[in-house]
């Protein structure tokens, strides 16, 4: 993975092999992101996607191996606890035009993805909320 920092936007190369989650969580402690917006595309291999069932307040994953682009990624970085948090959706698509997604849990890359994160002056903390089951943000004062 190679970066570069541009004021407050960041272009990424992340490359073969390696795992999407664990690379913006490098960047993000190494340049002290406490909050940003992320967008990606490129070429996966092995990825599991969650979807929330709210009446169960539950996380229910799909995994897929092959061929497939990314046709979004999307997402934040932010904290809980004051701590590195990053909430990311995947969309990816196989061979046949079918797509597939949800809350990422895991993608490896198969050529490469090109990420920007863009910096927002600012900070936003999750909190957990009981009635729906999620971590949602909280927002702080001045």
């Amino acid at each position: 993975m190679e970066y570069k920092r541009f004021d407050n936007t960041i272009f990424a190369r992340i490359d073969k092999n390696e795992e999407i989650l664990e690379q913006v969580k490098t960047i993000a402690l190494k340049e002290n992101i406490k909050l940003a917006s992320i967008q990606a595309l490129g070429a996966i291999n092995d990825f599991t996607v969650g979807v929330f069932k709210c009446d169960e307040k539950k996380y229910y994953a799909n995994s897929f191996q092959g061929n497939y682009e990314i046709v979004s990624l999307t997402g934040t970085i932010n904290t809980m606890n004051d701590e590195y948090y990053c909430h990311l959706h995947l969309s990816a698509g196989n061979e046949s035009g079918q797509v597939f997604g949800g809350h990422l849990n895991k993608a490896i890359v198969s050529a490469t993805c090109e990420m920007v994160i863009q910096i927002i002056n600012g900070k936003v903390d999750r909190v957990f909320n009981e009635e729906v089951g999620l971590n949602v943000f909280k927002f702080l004062g001045e």
